[in-house]
């Protein structure tokens, strides 16, 4: 076929593709213009480019540990790169090395296939090409629904109060003392606090604006801040950031919203003609890896697990609700799962919670048993 026949992104370029200029460093210049090519691909799909540089960097990494090609790659270099990520030094987590197993094999996938004409240019410059060598045997398999570390958990009750009550204590230490550090730390308190009220993941809670809390008119009594409306959701296969709304359900994530937008939030310089809910000191808005910082310094500081992440907030937002009896329907749409399975993924019932079911089924058994007995009897 012409080349014009192959004009699809990631396509080899016509000096691999034909030939003419000699090439100093053949095999060092043909990985780079694969790896561009596929990017330029994942590009062409609206994939994120934090997407695309996480899968190219996989890449790269096994290409240093192989010390070769991935023309001459084989089976066996998968095998001893993962063990590798399993050694004492690495320990990687299982999700983890299926990730990199997972960006190598798509690799792999692009650059045997011949519509982007890399097996031709690697059969002419090397004598061989490019062929898949992730297979089932030899990699990873998913065989559980959830497969992170069996310490991450949805905080208690007694511990989330305890983080929040130290939070506050720190603003108060600060402000009692005159350090400048008292406005972030309302500013942290506050968001940690927002992202367990309305289950948020990291980005939905950095990214909120002044504009983005509205009335619920079936709950008025929240006023203006009935609702929060999500703008970054989680994205999925190239899609825009989803989209969905949060009805307020615990009262007094009201009043410490309201506390903030009415005396605090526009002691920031940076607040000034901005519309973004968390300014920071020197720019409009808060940076993505501070407030994940805040909540490790005060985790390690109660001497909660190691594990523990800013994320477990919305997982402990998760349990809660069900533990208080709503409706798994309803949590599944506050969080903007779009399967019933994954909210489950994320609740971590107490035995509590448990021990009250167990009591009311039993309960009800023992007393519809009663009542058949009292019928016989009669």
């Amino acid at each position: 076929m012409s080349g014009s026949s192959w004009n699809v992104p990631g396509a080899a370029p016509s000096l691999f593709v034909v030939g003419g200029t000699p090439l100093l460093h053949p095999e060092a210049q043909a990985f780079e213009a694969m790896l561009a090519g596929w990017r330029d691909q994942q590009l062409a799909r609206s994939l994120a480019k934090t997407t695309v540089e996480d899968r190219l960097a996989a890449v790269r990494r096994f290409q240093r540990f192989t010390n070769e090609w991935p023309w001459t790659w084989r089976p066996q270099d998968v095998e001893e790169f993962t063990a590798h990520l399993r050694s004492d030094g690495q320990d990687r987590a299982l999700s983890t090395i299926r990730s990199y197993q997972g960006h190598v094999r798509l690799f792999l996938e692009y650059a045997a296939d011949p519509r982007y004409q890399w097996t031709t240019v690697s059969e002419r410059l090397f004598g061989t090409h490019p062929a898949q060598v992730f297979f089932e045997w030899n990699t990873a398999v998913h065989a559980a629904d959830y497969e992170g570390r069996p310490q991450r958990r949805a905080l208690t009750k007694a511990e989330l109060q305890r983080l929040f009550d130290y939070a506050d204590d720190q603003v108060a230490a600060a402000r009692a003392s005159g350090r400048k550090g008292w406005l972030t730390a309302m500013r942290d308190a506050v968001a940690l606090k927002a992202a367990y009220a309305w289950g948020l993941r990291r980005r939905e809670v950095i990214k909120l604006e002044l504009a983005d809390f509205g009335r619920n008119p079936h709950a008025p009594e929240f006023g203006d801040l009935g609702v929060v409306y999500v703008r970054w959701g989680k994205a999925s296969k190239g899609s825009a950031p989803k989209r969905r709304s949060v009805l307020t359900v615990f009262p007094w994530s009201v009043k410490v919203m309201q506390q903030w937008l009415d005396g605090y939030r526009e002691l920031f310089d940076t607040a000034a003609g901005s519309t973004a809910l968390w300014p920071s000191e020197r720019s409009r808005q808060l940076d993505m890896g501070a407030l994940s910082d805040r909540f490790a310094t005060y985790r390690d500081a109660l001497g909660l697990p190691a594990e523990l992440s800013l994320h477990c907030l919305r997982h402990s937002y998760v349990t809660h609700l069900i533990e208080a009896g709503y409706d798994p329907l309803f949590v599944q749409q506050q969080v903007g799962h779009s399967y019933a399975s994954t909210t489950s993924l994320y609740t971590s019932v107490s035995s509590d919670f448990r021990t009250r079911t167990l009591r009311r089924v039993l309960d009800g058994t023992i007393g519809r048993a009663l009542d058949a007995t009292g019928k016989e009897g009669i």
